[in-house]
């Protein structure tokens, strides 16, 4: 886990308070999928080609407590998505909460 935290970009003294933490067990479980995740992200850059041919409305949500570099990831994709819409979930890191994700969701989707 703490490799794949370094390969995302999250700095030394996140990672250490994360290991202190109750969530550090779970995520210790869910360990195993994080090669997954990691062949996914690549090299972490983001793919505007591909992005720039979404022709569906989209909303790209990022929490405004979430690492920096995720928030930027939010932005730089929502730049490259052709009438992307994007919103900063307000006291939200990256485990957001589903009460403040779905009002996000419903209101996007006319729900």
């Amino acid at each position: 886990m703490t490799h794949f935290m370094r390969l995302v970009g999250l700095p030394e003294e996140m990672i250490a308070g994360m290991r202190q933490s109750p969530y550090w067990k779970l995520g210790e479980s869910l360990a195993p999928t994080l090669a997954y995740d990691a062949a996914v992200i690549g090299d972490s850059t983001i793919p505007a080609d591909r992005l720039g041919r979404i022709a569906v409305p989209t909303l790209v949500l990022a929490g405004s407590e979430s690492p920096e570099a995720l928030r930027r990831a939010a932005a730089e994709v929502v730049a490259t998505i052709p009438g992307a819409r994007h919103e900063i979930l307000d006291g939200q890191d990256h485990n957001v909460a589903g009460d403040a994700l779905a009002p996000a969701v419903a209101a996007f989707t006319g729900r």
